[in-house]
């Protein structure tokens, strides 16, 4: 009998009742071949390997990250809850000693939901990644995270999140965004005043297979985890790197991605995107499962895999591996990159423009970082969207300092509704949610 070296916990909640269309590339299908492949192939009868219920996520969890706009009752579903959930319970699983690693295999996904939320966008309403961490978070504040967002296309949602938050360390390998949705994700978008230099982008060109993928994982991505030494690895693991996905222009192969995962060593993976369901998908997670469970996975291959055909060309070789060198260069040097930048200041304003796709909504933003020499210092979001909302958003992190503590409800009781229809506080420090607004009338809570 088979028996894992790493005892796994698995969380698959496949969304039976939520899809953007029937013909959707994101819809139930996208877990249901892979269900009946894990248990065609017997993956509940490996002794150390556990299937777990999701939780239904509260909406305190989803506040402790997003803006929802106007509440989180009117943006994220009854789906999404159980989703954000599915993380959770597996990342309980893992905290709690109930298994060593889990992969939670949910849907709807959510690394392109940033954090002010007011629809749907690149498939996602509200961040699965972010929300189990904060949840994680509000029993150990002082925990170091490491996200690897392995999706073809940028992790633009999460890195808007844990942009000034150096705590939360993000990298993201994908293809890049002048040639893919949503377009960003170039090696210069490195982080926040307080953070800059933790977050780290390798866009990746159309073409990149096996050989390019873990040359960016040896090269960059381990060295900057050892150095970095995280409490937590998380993989942010999107599918659509695969070389039959229908969207994408990569040639990850599912025992790439197998590899891939053996080699980072993730404690908790998240299914992402991926949009092959029948050539793909069934056998990537059954790869990525039997890697985590530290199981033999060299016979995983696709029906129509032909190897040849995938070889990636010496130029393609070269320019990654010049990227590579690049963006460690940048990580080894961040603090000092961070001095020349922000030095002297007390205040940054960086301007956003956010559009909501499957919804029609265009969202320009206005965020400012108060810097601060004691605390990671306060940050905010003047957000004015298409569908009628102007919203002003005060963020007050984890280990803020009293004074800066203080200067974000001072913000929030002088934000006046007679110019924002709604202004929303975020207090990490007291895990407090508090907002305010006049759509359809006053409301306090």
């Amino acid at each position: 009998m088979i028996k894992a070296k790493k005892n796994l916990g698995i969380v698959l909640f496949p969304a039976f009742d939520w899809a953007i269309s029937e013909t959707h590339p994101e819809r139930e299908e996208r877990l249901l071949y892979t269900k009946d492949q894990l248990f065609e192939e017997g993956i509940g009868d490996i002794e150390g390997i556990k299937f777990f219920n999701p939780l239904v996520a509260k909406k305190e969890d989803v506040e402790r990250v997003h803006f929802c706009v106007p509440n989180v009752g009117d943006r994220v579903t009854k789906s999404h809850l159980v989703s954000v959930g599915g993380a959770i319970r597996a990342a309980e699983a893992v905290s709690m000693g109930e298994v060593d690693k889990a992969f939670a295999l949910i849907r709807p996904p959510g690394h392109h939901a940033h954090k002010m939320v007011y629809g749907d966008r690149g498939f996602c309403i509200v961040n699965m990644e972010a929300i189990m961490i904060e949840h994680m978070r509000k029993s150990n504040p002082g925990l170091k995270v490491a996200i690897i967002d392995s999706d073809c296309h940028h992790g633009d949602g999460t890195q808007d999140i844990y942009w000034n938050d150096k705590n939360i360390l993000f990298i993201s390998f994908h293809q890049d965004g002048r040639t893919l949705y949503p377009g960003t994700g170039s090696i210069n978008e490195l982080g926040g005043p307080s953070a800059y230099g933790y977050n780290l982008n390798i866009p990746l060109p159309p073409g990149t297979g096996d050989e390019g993928f873990l040359h960016v994982l040896d090269n960059v991505i381990l060295p900057v985890l050892d150095e970095y030494k995280p409490d937590i690895i998380i993989n942010s693991a999107g599918q659509d790197n695969h070389y039959s996905d229908p969207l994408t222009n990569m040639n990850f192969t599912a025992r790439g991605y197998a590899t891939l995962n053996e080699r980072l060593n993730p404690d908790i993976a998240v299914l992402e995107g991926g949009y092959s369901i029948e050539g793909a998908l069934p056998y990537i997670n059954l790869g990525i499962i039997l890697a985590m469970a530290g199981i033999d996975y060299s016979n995983v291959a696709e029906p129509d895999l032909y190897t040849q055909n995938l070889k990636q060309s010496p130029e393609i070789t070269s320019y990654i591996e010049e990227v590579s060198k690049v963006v460690y260069n940048k990580w080894k040097n961040r603090h000092k990159l961070r001095k020349d930048m922000y030095e002297g200041k007390n205040y940054l304003e960086k301007d956003a423009q956010i559009y909501y796709d499957t919804d029609g909504i265009m969202d320009r933003q206005k965020q400012g970082f108060h810097i601060c020499d004691k605390c990671a210092g306060l940050n905010t979001i003047e957000s004015k969207s298409s569908s009628g909302f102007y919203v002003f958003a005060i963020s007050i992190p984890i280990g803020s300092c009293k004074k800066c503590l203080d200067k974000g409800y001072k913000m929030y009781k002088e934000a006046s509704l007679n110019k924002f229809t709604n202004v929303y506080l975020q207090d990490r420090v007291n895990d407090r949610y508090l907002k305010e607004g006049k759509i359809g009338g006053l409301y306090r809570v």
